[in-house]
């Protein structure tokens, strides 16, 4: 059964940085693309960027392309988001999930993710 741990959210000052990590254990990585969702109070969950099983297809959502960067690295089992530029509005709690793969696509839609992680808060105030 597959398994994903967020770790690396706290809180930070408007313009800092954050990296994110997922890490995924159970099964092999390689297999699965993986996402990174957030979801803010009152919201609904939204997709903030998304890689395919051997990295070479990377997605964002538009309100964070150019300041969000996602990449994995399968021999550690890892998959990191790299958030500079942070704003007010990125605050949430972000998930990572996994999504069985035949392809080197990834989606930004929740319902494809079958496993989630529990979470990690990210809060930007000044």
């Amino acid at each position: 059964q597959l398994q994903l741990v967020e770790s690396g959210g706290g809180l930070v000052q408007p313009g800092g940085s954050l990296r994110l990590s997922c890490a995924v254990s159970g099964l092999p990585m390689d297999y699965y693309a993986i996402g990174w969702f957030r979801q803010a109070p009152g919201k609904e969950r939204e997709g903030v960027s998304c890689v395919s099983t051997g990295g070479t297809t990377r997605n964002y959502a538009d309100s964070v392309k150019g300041r969000f960067t996602i990449s994995r690295d399968n021999a550690k089992n890892t998959v990191y988001l790299q958030m500079n530029s942070l704003e007010l509005g990125d605050t949430a709690v972000y998930y990572c999930a996994a999504d069985r793969q035949l392809f080197s696509i990834c989606s930004l839609r929740t319902s494809r993710y079958g496993s989630w992680g529990q979470g990690t808060q990210v809060t930007v105030s000044s």
